[in-house]
């Protein structure tokens, strides 16, 4: 079926295979010219432009005082100054002893609510106003600040740990003339330093030597990109001959001159300069903080940027203090109760002034001794007011949340369906602050390599001379539903982990009578860059990428075992006998070719160029009778339809005469200074032809097991999947279509297309008349009105030319080249006439990609994931979640809303930046749509309760002001203002905010379309505020007034009329107690004993303290603050004030039943119906679990070419080819080194 696509073919924009420069790239790194600027015509003068005037980076081995010379010093503070070379010491903590109480506390006290009750506080130590004691805040808000400086506490406490266990990793450092072991955080800039196999880099190093021949030493950089495939490093010749002992190293004083610390993980440029001579220095003699030393026993490095200024710190990017939209929003609500407060007090104080001129001071017995005025009465009646109302700006709202949050974390981090056996790898909250923001995504910003990926490839299927193999057949070729894999017991060299269910295919091989397919098993293990090493007689791979590693790993079980090459022969075992090959030429890989050829001499003189590579570029080099070339072709569309990496295998017989002019010419192209790179393509493009076509490979990039289900729940809970990459556009589309974010009925744009539609539209703009601009706006016109799903697929350099970022590096270099400004842009030339245009076609480009199912950024920088997340964030407002596993996404993770790490192999870095982290991606279906929804929930229904029960016991001091003269006085006793919030009501709310769901996990998984309501934020907002605050008034008004009409005119049983202040409070505080516990009940969806135990065990322990305050005992101890003795017992053995506290509960609690019932029946939500539903639902899941068989995992069909299945850099073809990584050492160097060093078993089991 053929896919609907844009066409973007002839485009003249930017290179789709070129990773874009990294933001902090200065201006020097750019090109002198590009395309689209104008030629200056000759003769033209420009004015002078003055020479850089900074300094540079400069670093002397062996001399610390050199970089604590005064013009390497920089400005601190004030007149203080510095060295600007970092230490190598890191520091994520933020307090220490010294440090923690002042700043603990001063953090605290910026929270709106903790400065409002410090200044109650000494309020209420002033005589005048104070109508409370002084404990009544005193007591909940150190208990509030405890609680919190305790949590902040263990947080630092873990990060002084994780400092502490880094910076006291031990080096081996050169001082005083020998190597002597340091602790990293002692290593200083221009030290020399000797690392050792499996040793991490303590900083970013330049390679001076190492014992691999020709200074070679193998890095693995899993925690810089996530990738676990070695990449090596090489010193200068120079250096590496000179400085191998240690005697040379410590006579070393070279000079390195290079560019300023930067984040670009893809380029370094220097000079050194030793003995007179300059040496030109670039990122392969790097060796960078992050990595790690594998297959060398020993390296020499020296220190050019420590600490803060390496490269994966600059790569951090900004540490955001994170906060949840809910917390924005109940922030506001505090200064909204806040502003209530003060108006309603200055009501109160009012009516103070009014209510003592009129009755006040005409009532003799009221005099109290004080000649004030009204008017300074009603003065300090407002400040009264303020402190007996304060409850209603809720002090222990914050530390009730934080505890919530901790539970929330906890439960995620015990959940043992995220937990991964097989890494033994639990997920982790590493954040307490963001749980309930989890049930709120709207857009998920992925990585693609470990993260959808396990970045291992399996060799899967392949067709050799028009036939199609790897299906499961019997060794007969009998097709089967389910085969055995292949039993390689005949093969002592086979991988055994290698798994192939075609036996027809092992059949035909063994016998030796299909040429084809042993030509086609012989070529993979013939041209190739992979390197080998023999450890405990058996071979260990080590490849320049996965997929290569795939071939030769397969080639290696089909009896065609790669055994050891040389500079110029490649030893292989064919079937049962070894055979050594000439390598004449090798002829790399490289992005634009995506093809790679090795022109072989076989025993018998013979000369064949084999090569494989992309169908796209091998089809059009095929010779005219070349055979099976339709059957392949069809093959290609049934594997590409799986979603597999293709590859064609050809080969071509050479004469000796044609090899002997062809090879004249490319040893005149190895040497050429101009162009080389274009001279080799063209000399490989002359042998490269009329080739002969062998048949074709399928390797599958396995994706980690369940991203296509999870993708496809995660869009049914309305959550938009971008993914954002460093690979290729080809296989991140293959990608795309494996894990079904890409379908065949999708529409895809690339970038070309996209700049065209937003020119268009800012086209359109420009010509709009001006007068119809202002005014009302209009909404956006769709960019895609056909209709259909559409997909857009983007890369990195067409993202820097859609938003003007490009461009406006272009305009930076054309003003510092002329030394002059330029003149104004027109609005012809696709520039951004201003700030404004520019921000317009950003939106443009957010609304576009926001209308598509999905959108894939490929070959973007860790700089351009982070500018692509804050789009969004900018412009939707949208609540969004990034997901890696590698150093490259940690920006992109640190910049989202939320950020997730992906940890087991692919390194830690991410994890380390995270907010939450697990190791599989299949989880975040679980962590979103269960804990985050579960999360949102339960904060939701936790704030709008706690809100209601503060306005309902607030609100009572209010009624009962108008019958107590506006006096400021209190309708509770002290104690029960005091312990309100701390013990009686705390406790059942606090565990609906931890417990409480109102669906199991299976049935929140089984309806993504629950997760919904926290999109929309509909669950707590300024609404649902507003219904609290007038719930609370109405519960407030019942329980004043209905005690007060039952006191107004009583008498008791024995004759007493228990009608006074002390009982009335006793019967207002009981109801009260009553009714907010009863309603944490009616709220309560899942009811365990802990929630029954919490809700009778408040009522009970008011009673209890109650009773025990009231005693005579405690008032004969204290007589001044326990002042109602023997009130409770009083009140509450009077039968008919029971009745009015039943009869108040009654009433409070009868419209929320009414109301409840009326919104489940009538206006049911989506988890309304699924509750009323829900024993069929799980019922039905218990039957689909017992029917459950592992499911035919069905790909979508596809029709178009795969990716070169190949690395995206250059293979080791030069080093091959040169011998340097093959040539012995004099053995003066002391003995003689394997070529290659031990692979561990993690990167055997990738290979």
């Amino acid at each position: 079926m053929s896919r609907q696509r844009a066409d973007s073919q002839g485009s003249m924009g930017p290179d789709d295979e070129v990773m874009p420069y990294s933001d902090d790239e200065t201006d020097d790194e750019l090109e002198p010219s590009f395309e689209g600027e104008a030629e200056e015509p000759p003769g033209v003068e420009h004015p002078p432009v003055e020479a850089r005037s900074e300094i540079g980076w400069r670093v002397k081995a062996n001399d610390r005082p050199y970089h604590h010379l005064p013009e390497f010093q920089k400005k601190v503070f004030l007149c203080f100054k510095k060295s600007r070379y970092s230490g190598n010491a890191i520091k994520t903590y933020k307090y220490n002893v010294f440090t923690f109480l002042p700043l603990n506390l001063y953090e605290q006290f910026k929270r709106a609510a903790n400065l409002y009750f410090l200044a109650l506080l000494i309020l209420q130590i002033i005589p005048d106003i104070s109508t409370l004691p002084w404990y009544t805040t005193l007591i909940p808000l150190v208990v509030v600040l405890a609680i919190t400086a305790i949590k902040d506490l263990v947080d630092d406490l873990a990060r002084h740990r994780m400092d502490k266990e880094i910076n006291n990793r031990k080096c081996e450092v050169l001082l005083d003339g020998r190597f002597q072991e340091s602790k990293w955080m002692d290593i200083q800039v221009g030290d020399v330093v000797r690392l050792k196999k499996n040793d991490f880099i303590p900083a970013d190093i330049l390679l001076l030597s190492s014992s691999n021949p020709n200074s070679l030493c193998y890095v693995e950089t899993a925690e810089l990109d996530g990738e676990t495939n070695l990449k090596f490093k090489m010193g200068l010749k120079e250096t590496d001959e000179r400085l191998q002992q240690q005697n040379q190293l410590a006579q070393f004083d070279a000079l390195i001159e290079c560019e300023e610390p930067n984040n670009r993980l893809d380029k370094f440029t220097g000079t050194m300069r030793w003995q007179g001579e300059q040496y030109p220095l670039d990122l392969d003699n790097m060796l960078l903080r992050g990595c790690k030393i594998r297959n060398t026993e020993e390296c020499h490095g020296l220190v050019i940027f420590a600490g803060a200024d390496t490269k994966i710190m600059r790569n951090g990017g900004k540490t955001r203090f994170k906060r949840t939209k809910i917390d924005e929003l109940m922030n506001y609500m505090v200064y909204t109760i806040f502003v209530l407060l003060l108006l309603v007090s200055a009501g109160l104080g009012i009516g103070t002034s009014f209510w003592y001129q009129d009755i006040g001071s005409k009532s003799w017995y009221l005099y109290d001794g004080k000649n004030q005025d009204a008017t300074y009465r009603g003065f300090l009646s407002f400040w009264g007011y303020i402190i007996v109302l304060n409850t209603m700006v809720p002090i222990s709202l914050y530390v009730s949340v934080e505890v919530i949050r901790l539970g929330q974390s906890k439960f995620i981090n015990w959940d043992l369906q995220m937990y991964f056996a097989d890494k033994d790898t639990p997920a982790k909250a590493r954040t307490t602050t963001l749980n309930e923001q989890l049930g709120q995504i709207e857009y998920i910003f992925s990585d693609k390599t470990g993260t959808l990926t396990q970045n291992i490839m399996q060799f899967k299927k392949c067709t050799i001379a028009g036939h199609s193999y790897g299906d499961p057949t019997t060794a007969e070729g009998v097709s089967l539903e389910r085969g055995k894999p292949v039993d390689w017991g005949w093969n002592r060299y086979a991988d055994r982990k290698f798994q192939f269910m075609d036996n027809a295919l092992v059949a035909r091989v063994r016998s030796k009578k299909d040429k084809d397919a042993s030509e086609f098993f012989k070529l993979l293990s013939l041209c190739h860059t992979v390197m080998v090493e023999h450890k405990d007689g058996d071979l260990v791979y080590q490849a320049a990428s996965p997929d290569e590693g795939a071939l030769v790993t397969a080639a290696r079980n089909f009896g065609y075992v790669f055994l050891s090459r040389t500079q110029d022969t490649i030893t292989i075992k064919e079937m049962d006998h070894e055979t050594t090959y000439k390598m004449l030429a090798l002829l790399d890989f490289n992005s634009d070719r995506k093809r790679m050829s090795i022109i072989l001499k076989f025993p018998d003189g013979r000369i064949r160029l084999y090569c494989k590579g992309a169908d796209t570029v091998i089809y059009e080099r095929l010779a005219p009778n070349s055979k099976h070339k339709e059957t392949t072709q069809t093959a290609l569309d049934i594997f590409a339809n799986e979603t597999l990496r293709t590859l064609c295998l050809c080969y071509k017989d050479i004469s000796a005469e044609e090899y002997e002019a062809w090879s004249r010419k490319h040893k005149e192209a190895q040497v050429t200074m101009v162009n080389r790179e274009s001279a080799l393509d063209q000399v490989y493009e002359e042998i490269e032809k009329n080739l002969m076509l062998i048949g074709a490979t399928a390797i599958e990039d396995k994706l980690q097991d369940g991203v296509p289900e999870t993708i496809a729940k995660l869009a049914k809970a309305d959550i938009k999947i971008w993914v954002l990459t460093g690979d290729k556009k080809e296989t991140a589309e293959n990608i795309g279509y494996s894990c079904s974010l890409l379908t065949d009925d999708m529409k895809i744009h690339y970038g070309e297309d996209v700049n065209d539609k937003l020119t268009v539209r800012q086209t359109k703009r420009r010509n709009e008349p001006t007068s119809s601009r202002p005014g009302k706006k209009k909404p956006a016109e769709p960019f895609f009105t056909e209709p259909g799903k559409n997909a857009l697929i983007i890369t990195g350099g067409w993202l820097n030319e859609i938003l003007y970022e490009k461009k406006k590096k272009r305009r930076r270099l054309r003003l510092r080249r002329l030394g002059k400004r330029p003149t104004p842009t027109s609005p012809q030339d696709g520039q951004p006439m201003n700030d404004k245009e520019k921000e317009l076609r950003q939106i443009d480009f957010v609304n576009m990609a926001c209308e598509c199912e999905a959108v894939i950024c490929c070959r973007v920088t860790p700089k351009q994931k982070a500018n692509v997340v804050s789009l969004v964030k900018k412009y939707k407002k949208a609540v969004t979640l990034s997901i890696g596993d590698g150093a490259n996404d940690v920006n992109m993770i640190k910049t989202a809303d939320i950020g997730v790490g992906i940890s087991g192999q692919e390194g830690m870095q991410a994890v380390m930046s995270s907010d939450y982290a697990f190791a599989q991606f299949r989880y975040l279906q679980r962590l979103l749509l269960v804990h985050g929804r579960w999360s949102y929930i339960r904060m939701c229904k936790f704030l709008r309760y706690f809100f209601f029960k503060n306005f309902a016991f607030t609100l009572v001091h209010f009624w009962y002001s108008f019958f107590s003269g506006y006096s400021s006085q209190i309708a509770f006793e002290d104690w029960f203002i005091t312990l309100y919030n701390l013990c009686y009501s705390s406790l059942p709310v606090l565990l609906v905010g931890l417990l409480d769901q109102d669906l199991n996990d299976k049935l929140s998984l089984k309806f993504p379309k629950l997760y919904l309501p926290g999109q929309q934020g509909s669950l707590f907002n300024y609404k649902n505020f507003f219904v609290s605050l007038f719930h609370g008034i109405f519960v407030s008004l019942i329980i004043f007034f209905i005690p007060y009409g039952a006191f107004l005119q009583t008498m008791g049983q024995d004759g007493e009329a228990p009608s006074d202040y002390q009982s009335f409070a006793v019967v207002t505080a009981t109801s009260l107690i009553f009714t907010v516990n009863l309603q944490i009940s009616l709220d309560t969806s899942f009811w365990t004993f802990v929630n029954c135990f919490a809700v009778l065990g408040s009522i009970a322990i008011y009673f209890g303290i109650m009773f025990d305050f009231h005693s005579g005992g405690i008032h004969v101890i204290f007589p001044s603050v326990f002042t109602f003795t023997g009130v409770a017992s009083n009140a509450l053995r009077q039968p008919y004030l029971w009745l009015t506290i039943i009869l108040t509960v009654g009433i409070s609690l009868l419209p929320v039943i009414c109301i409840q019932f009326l919104h489940k029946t009538i206006w049911p939500s989506v988890g309304d119906k699924v509750q009323r539903n829900r024993r069929k639902y799980e019922m039905e899941l218990e039957e689909e679990e017992r029917k459950k068989a592992p499911p035919a995992f069905e790909r979508g069909r596809r029709s178009r070419r795969s990716a070169y299945a190949f690395s995206h850099s250059r293979g080791y073809a030069d080093l091959i080819s040169s011998g340097r990584s093959i040539r012995r050492r004099p053995q003066a160097r002391g003995g003689l080194q394997d070529n290659i060093r031990e692979v561990p078993h993690r990167e055997a089991e990738n290979v």
